[in-house]
């Protein structure tokens, strides 16, 4: 009898906790949203261009997306595209045959050399913005020409982000490269056609935080296209309708702008959450 007491006790208790615990999150989610929310409506009123003291719009319309794609916005779109994906694609594949190289092969310095380039990734990239943008300044690869200078320098130093990719490969036994090797495969079919259908939650990690970070860059993108409309992104672009003598005529674009900009990623992410968890726990496993 009391063991059933008890037993009944910490159900509710159980239960107690976890209503708890799904209130507060159901809180936090509404709290999170409310500002995206917020710039959806506002996205959709058309009876005034300018910040108002209301968030449901008294007029609806599509207009701000038509000024929208009227504007220079499909430039920076298109920028920060090309950016983006050609980040995506060069830092996936060198982080993961860096990652894979130090996973499955062992020679000299191997140990101070993974090391060396975590410390070196502990700096933040603010302390390099000078240098590189006169190295970019050199190179003919700022103002209009800031695209491909963006790129450079996204792709430059990806190999030093391995280590999450690196513990999922540790995760995968070596006597699958080892029964390969047997069979006459070289290291290049081995990591694509046995290891990377294995790793594809991480793969698809390492491609969706290479796009996302180039798809949201703000500082470093702004210093190096410096003023020249050309070589916008679309977070420096629209920031410049943020201005005083701008805002007032270009507020309700700009939200309709910010809509344009976060349906992609969201969409990516809520197709690809899976894996993206999967990665994130995977490589975490080993180091």
């Amino acid at each position: 009898m009391k063991n059933e007491k008890r037993h009944m006790g910490l159900k509710a208790t159980n239960r107690l906790s976890n209503t708890a615990i799904y209130i507060l999150l159901v809180v936090i989610s509404v709290v999170w949203l409310l500002p995206f929310v917020f710039i959806l409506l506002q996205s959709f009123r058309v009876e005034s261009t300018w910040q108002v003291g209301y968030v449901i719009p008294q007029q609806w319309g599509f207009d701000n997306y038509i000024r929208l794609w009227n504007s220079d916005f499909k430039r920076w779109y298109l920028n920060t595209l090309i950016i983006a994906l050609f980040s995506a694609v060069l830092v996936t594949v060198i982080q993961l045959c860096m990652s894979y190289t130090l996973s499955r092969f062992r020679f000299k310095m191997r140990g101070p050399l993974m090391r060396f380039m975590l410390i070196l990734g502990m700096f933040p990239g603010m302390l390099t913005m000078i240098i590189l943008y006169r190295v970019l300044a050199d190179l003919g690869l700022t103002q209009a020409n800031a695209v491909p200078g963006l790129i450079l320098v996204g792709v430059a130093s990806s190999g030093m982000g391995y280590y999450v990719s690196k513990g999922f490969f540790d995760t995968i036994p070596k006597s699958l490269d080892e029964a390969a090797r047997v069979d006459g495969a070289t290291r290049f079919q081995v990591l694509y056609k046995i290891i990377l259908p294995l790793a594809k939650p991480i793969v698809i990690y390492t491609i969706l935080t290479a796009f996302m970070g180039p798809w949201g860059d703000f500082v470093f993108a702004r210093y190096v296209a410096m003023g020249t409309s050309a070589g916008y992104n679309v977070a420096v672009g629209m920031y410049s309708w943020l201005t005083n003598d701008q805002i007032n005529s270009w507020y309700t674009t700009f939200c309709a702008g910010g809509v344009m900009v976060a349906l992609p990623v969201t969409i990516l992410f809520l197709c690809l959450q899976k894996y993206y968890v999967e990665g994130v726990t995977g490589g975490a496993v080993k180091g």
